[in-house]
């Protein structure tokens, strides 16, 4: 960690405790700012809120006092916090900094960032990033979005290394130096709009990532959506992805990944499944080589990178059927990506929280569903959906009885998907858990030896 001292006897407001908050407030502290943790939430009893008073932090949980914004401090907020709760209003009107704690990462770290971003594809890519750095020679740590927090990582990463940080549009809005030398937008979608109001907001958002990059730097963008950035005013080289033609960048041609006009790897040794994946590992890659990652550690990754847990997974076969693993498909635009995934018919496994959206988006990727097995508060929409296209459609109580289910209907050749295209808590904590129970209930059903 760099002698960072640009922090030093600054009063900091971390706003919401939480994993990053926790992190953050150590951090500042040993940086030398007077901290104050607040969190709405009574923290009487949190062992991590003792933790922070034992080094001499002052915490306040329960209730957000306006007061605690007297001594205009720098605010530091948790990225879930949105900018409309009365403190931070307040906070913007006397026009106080408000920053995510991704914002700290960059100020100490002494290594150079690659920052990814997107509304899909952003964990699979940083994932995969993370994979081809261990197969190479070069360091590569990973860190924001995708579960470990970056201004912790920060502190241990050297110069001759790499900080890999998957990025949410909410840490995106409260950064202001931040600038990562090779940035990735994977792709800008609608989403998000409860917390951003409106597209150009969320879109503005992602765009953040390379508004502080340099003409040392690199700007990573999807070609089929290239009409969303104005060229002109970006500083940063930009270099393309493509899985349609040629760009300056990386593409595909004739079914092979070309990268400076030499072919890297033939798309049927890729072990990473689906359409939309590929433009995902043609962002790794790209971003890899720049990083100076070889070749020969990318094509190991890219023959040896099955995915990540939860996200179009593959977790086994059972003889003839192999099954897939996608319980972070919580919105429609994932759940379509996974069913455009495979050419064999499919054994849908749907349903979940009732957020009040219907799911006519899906039908003109259900060609080759043969048959949907559906639960959560969602099964009564997923039957109407999947009966008028004229889809056998079962009711099953929960993943695991779903599992159960497709034991008595599958057929050679089937795919089983699990691909809720909605959320878990109607049935489950988090998505993960609706995951683990769908392997769980899937080695159940093995065979036994």
């Amino acid at each position: 960690m760099i002698n960072y001292t640009g922090l030093m006897g600054e009063k900091v407001l971390v706003l919401g405790l939480a994993k990053s908050g926790y992190e953050a407030a150590k951090l500042l502290h040993r940086l030398g700012a007077e901290v104050t943790v607040n969190d709405g939430k009574d923290l009487s009893q949190d062992v991590h809120a003792k933790d922070l008073e034992t080094l001499g932090i002052h915490v306040v949980s329960g209730s957000h006092p306006i007061a605690l914004l007297d001594e205009s401090p720098i605010i530091v907020k948790n990225p879930g916090i949105p900018y409309t709760v009365p403190l931070l209003q307040e906070a913007k009107t006397r026009g106080l900094t408000i920053l995510t704690e991704v914002e700290l990462s960059y100020l100490i770290s002494e290594a150079p960032i690659i920052g990814i971003t997107g509304t899909n594809g952003k964990t699979t890519v940083t994932s995969l990033l993370g994979d081809m750095f261990n197969k190479s020679r070069e360091v590569g740590h990973l860190a924001g979005n995708i579960g470990y927090v970056a201004s912790k990582v920060a502190q241990d990463v050297r110069a001759d290394e790499y900080l890999i940080t998957e990025l949410s549009s909410f840490q995106l809005l409260g950064i202001e130096h931040y600038r990562p030398h090779i940035a990735i937008v994977t792709n800008i979608y609608e989403a998000h709009l409860d917390y951003h109001e409106t597209l150009e907001n969320y879109q503005e958002a992602k765009k953040r990532i390379f508004k502080n990059q340099t003409e040392s730097d690199y700007l990573i963008f999807n070609y089929q959506q290239r009409h969303l950035i104005d060229t002109s005013q970006i500083k940063s080289k930009i270099l393309y992805f493509s899985t349609q033609q040629a760009v300056d960048g990386i593409y595909v041609d004739n079914d092979y990944i070309v990268y400076n006009h030499i072919r890297l790897i033939h798309l049927d040794d890729i072990v990473l499944p689906g359409t939309h994946n590929l433009e995902n590992i043609l962002a790794a890659t790209l971003a890899a080589i720049l990083a100076g990652v070889s070749v020969g550690a990318i094509i190991q990754s890219l023959t040896t990178f099955s995915g990540i847990e939860h996200r179009l997974q593959y977790i086994g076969n059972n003889k003839t059927n192999k099954y897939y693993n996608d319980s972070k498909a919580t919105n429609t635009l994932a759940t379509q990506f996974a069913l455009n995934s495979f050419d064999q018919p499919i054994v849908w496994l749907c349903g979940g929280l009732d957020r009040g959206n219907d799911f006519d988006d899906l039908i003109p990727y259900m060609n080759n569903v043969r048959v949907m097995i559906t639960f959560g508060e969602t099964q009564d929409k997923f039957i109407k959906l999947g009966e008028s296209q004229g889809k056998l459609v079962i009711r099953a109580i929960d993943v695991t009885d779903a599992v159960t289910k497709v034991q008595e209907i599958v057929e050679p050749n089937d795919v089983i998907l699990l691909s809720p295209a909605c959320a878990s808590w109607d049935q489950y904590d988090t998505f993960e858990q609706r995951g683990e129970m769908f392997v769980s209930a899937f080695k159940a059903h093995l065979p036994s030896h």
